[in-house]
């Protein structure tokens, strides 16, 4: 499942230097996840790493973007090549 940031985003931008997909980016007026991108951080650490930097705790997952552990690991090799 993809991740998906609320509108209680207070715009602080930790989280996009986190994002080894580069799957997050400002929007108007708060920061957004491009679901096609956005793997959870599977295949490189044990938990997404922008939830764990977010201070409001505002990432949540995106209930319209169900995807499997191994679903989430095709979609890294295929962003990835590896």
């Amino acid at each position: 499942m993809a991740l998906m940031i609320v509108d209680e985003c207070i715009s602080c931008g930790l989280c996009v230097e986190e994002c080894p997909n580069n799957a997050i980016s400002e929007g108007d007026p708060i920061y957004v996840i491009n679901p096609d991108m956005c793997t959870e951080c599977v295949g490189f650490y044990n938990e997404p790493q922008c939830v764990k930097v977010c201070p409001v705790d505002v990432i949540i997952p995106d209930p319209a973007h169900q995807e499997s552990k191994d679903e989430l690991l095709e979609k890294k090799k295929r962003i990835h090549g590896e």
